[in-house]
């Protein structure tokens, strides 16, 4: 590649972003990185009737979160901005018309009453009306008025759109990085309107000139936008432009497999599809993901490295990624994986970074602690979760003495001799001076040796009281950290309890 990888990941400010767009802008990334690319964001806000206040800030802030923020974009102004459309719109006009002299594009006066009589007409006898080389000399436009009738409509303030001319009875031959070769008949397409009279171009002739204009090699956008290849490729060459490359992404799949993933599937199936927060529906970074996870899940949704590997860092999929392994066929959505997938990011953590997230959960519940002390208890209750979210579900007894007991537990561990073999443990306790947990263990487990008794005796119900269920890690672990008096407190709490 000679020339300067530049790739540019362009949404429209209508709402959120979908995850499916933020994968798009990933790969987009990780080409535009692999090869010492530029990644440029551009905000194509032509269609103001669907503009959504605070959608493009959103766009941004998911970028920034997510860890691939863009080269250049609005804010970030380089030598190809203005990077909105609307800031544009003086651009358009003369690309349009130089259309109209060249003949690749006309005029067209049709009335939207007209073209709707037309599209009733021909649905009442089962064909579909399309606008183009079989019927475009019939209806209002330039090439089927003389100069002058065009002239006078326009100085009359006539509405108009300008369309392009599709080729007639010519086969074009389109190349998809991921696809491969498409063949197009041309007498299948539409004549796609590009300018309207009132001064907007329509996506089409906007996301040309700008591609072209901010020199942009590669095209990397989603598989719905593989039915405007063949437009997209004819408008380059009614310019004299050179094409850039273009890779059709595959679509991201409901968990079920069929039909494309949507808004309803992750409100029925109560798992994000946003990176952030929208209005009433979580993000990602709210339902407690880590933004590497995210970025780990979406990578693989539709690429494949070719190898087993499934943990990747950004770095390690920017050395690993490439346009060619990217699949065809569209990628389900797996809620469980994902969790999975951050299940294991949060391993990766360091006990002070995860510390320091469940710090703030433990200070909204009203309990200060000791940092290091946060620490031991992340340590040895990480492995069982797969969001810091789990960790109060996981550790409450190290911050609390229990208020309950698990009734089951009860009923199978507290026999009629339990609170007087717990009231011995409690004296054998009292004479530890070293209260450290191997050093507990040993001791104990001598000692019920000693007794005549038997661990199932023992061991169980000290769970029970220590904890309040049979859960946890290593109980000698729990009460070293609890401390003496604590783990004390607790069995005489039982005792009086049960």
């Amino acid at each position: 590649m000679s020339q300067k990888v530049r790739v540019r990941f362009a949404p429209s400010p209508t709402g959120p972003l979908h995850i499916g767009g933020l994968r798009t802008a990933l790969f987009n990334y990780l080409f535009a990185k692999k090869h010492g690319g530029d990644f440029v964001l551009r905000v194509e806000d032509t269609d103001q009737n669907r503009f959504v206040d605070g959608a493009e800030d959103y766009i941004i802030a998911a970028l920034n979160w997510s860890g691939i923020p863009f080269d250049e974009g609005p804010g970030k102004e380089g030598d190809f901005g203005p990077y909105r459309q609307s800031e544009r719109k003086q651009l358009y006009q003369a690309y349009a018309q130089e259309l109209v002299e060249k003949g690749k594009a006309y005029y067209a006066f049709d009335t939207p009453e007209i073209l709707e009589h037309h599209r009733k007409d021909h649905e009442s006898k089962g064909k579909t009306f399309i606008y183009n080389w079989h019927n475009r000399l019939k209806l209002t436009n330039s090439l089927s008025l003389s100069n002058e009738e065009v002239r006078a409509k326009i100085d009359a303030g006539e509405d108009y759109v300008i369309r392009f001319r599709s080729p007639e009875n010519e086969k074009i031959v389109l190349n998809d990085i991921i696809r491969g070769e498409i063949h197009i008949d041309t007498n299948v397409l539409d004549d796609k309107v590009l300018f309207k009279s009132d001064g907007m171009p329509t996506y089409h002739l906007a996301n040309i000139v700008d591609d072209h204009l901010m020199q942009i090699t590669h095209v990397i956008r989603g598989e719905e936008w593989l039915p405007s290849l063949a437009l997209h490729t004819l408008l380059y060459d009614a310019f004299g432009w050179e094409a850039p490359a273009f890779a059709h992404l595959p679509l991201i799949m409901k968990p079920v497999g069929k039909g494309k993933l949507s808004k309803r599937d992750g409100e029925k199936g109560g798992f994000p599809i946003f990176p952030l927060t929208w209005n009433q529906s979580q993000g990602y970074r709210e339902a407690g993901f880590f933004p590497e996870a995210v970025v780990n899940f979406l990578a693989l949704l539709g690429w494949n490295p070719g190898t087993e590997q499934e943990i990747f860092t950004l770095d390690e999929l920017i050395e690993s990624f490439t346009l060619e392994r990217v699949n065809k066929s569209g990628a389900r959505f797996d809620p469980e994986k994902n969790n999975w997938y951050n299940q294991q990011w949060l391993q990766k953590k360091s006990d002070a970074e995860l510390a320091h997230l469940f710090a703030s959960e433990l200070t909204q519940k009203g309990i200060a602690t000791e940092t290091d002390y946060i620490e031991k208890v992340v340590s040895s209750i990480k492995e069982r979760a797969s969001f810091v979210t789990d960790f109060w579900e996981l550790s409450d007894y190290f911050f609390q003495a229990p208020s309950s007991y698990n009734d089951k537990a009860v009923k199978k561990q507290w026999k009629e001799d339990t609170p007087e073999i717990m009231q011995q443990v409690i004296t054998f306790l009292e004479t530890l001076e070293d209260f450290e947990s191997a050093n507990i263990e040993e001791l104990v487990k001598t000692w019920i040796s000693e007794q005549g008794l038997s661990f199932g005796k023992v061991m169980p119900p000290l769970r029970l009281v220590i904890v309040g269920d049979m859960k946890g890690p290593h109980l000698f672990d729990i009460m070293e950290l609890i401390g003496k008096n604590e783990s004390i407190s607790r069995i005489k709490t039982a005792i009086d309890k049960l």
